[in-house]
């Protein structure tokens, strides 16, 4: 927690059913174009990045399906919570992401958003989607994983 604190970097949202379709191949960083009353319902939590994807459109990145509230205290400059938003990248990096996605069947996926600074970035994934076998795996081995933490723990409790 002091870390973050150094850094300037604060969690406001993350992906977590991105992890669970997805196996993620490469992650990126980007800024996003916002009005101020997008920022302000951000700081107070009112984003949902489930089912948010991102497309290349003439040489732009855009991020579609992000969900920001409406800010409550706003007036006639609250925007729509599901439009489509921009990314900001680099010229090289989204024609480097737009060859990958067509070649190999990747796609972009929002991961989380957080607080670098004073500005709100955006990491994006380049990621695989995962077979129904591939999620069942997974779940397998994140059970596995607490049963045994789970004995260690107690196992640690009974030698106190």
């Amino acid at each position: 927690m002091a870390d973050s604190k150094k850094t300037g970097i604060r969690t406001v949202a993350q992906n977590k059913k991105a992890f669970h379709d997805y196996f993620v191949e490469d992650k990126y960083e980007a800024g996003i174009a916002l009005s101020g009353t997008e920022i302000k319902s951000i700081r107070a939590g009112g984003v949902n990045l489930k089912d948010s994807y991102c497309q290349i459109k003439n040489g732009e990145i855009w991020a579609v399906g992000i969900h920001i509230s409406p800010y409550e205290h706003g007036t006639i400059f609250n925007r729509e919570p599901l439009r489509d938003r921009k990314l900001l990248m680099h010229k090289k990096e989204i024609l480097k992401l737009e060859g990958q996605t067509a070649q190999k069947g990747l796609t972009l996926v929002p991961l989380s958003l957080y607080f670098s600074g004073q500005r709100i970035k955006v990491e994006v994934g380049l990621c695989r989607g995962k077979k129904m076998y591939d999620k069942r795996d997974s779940i397998a081995k994140a059970e596995s994983d607490r049963e045994i933490e789970r004995r260690l723990k107690d196992k640690t409790n009974r030698q106190i």
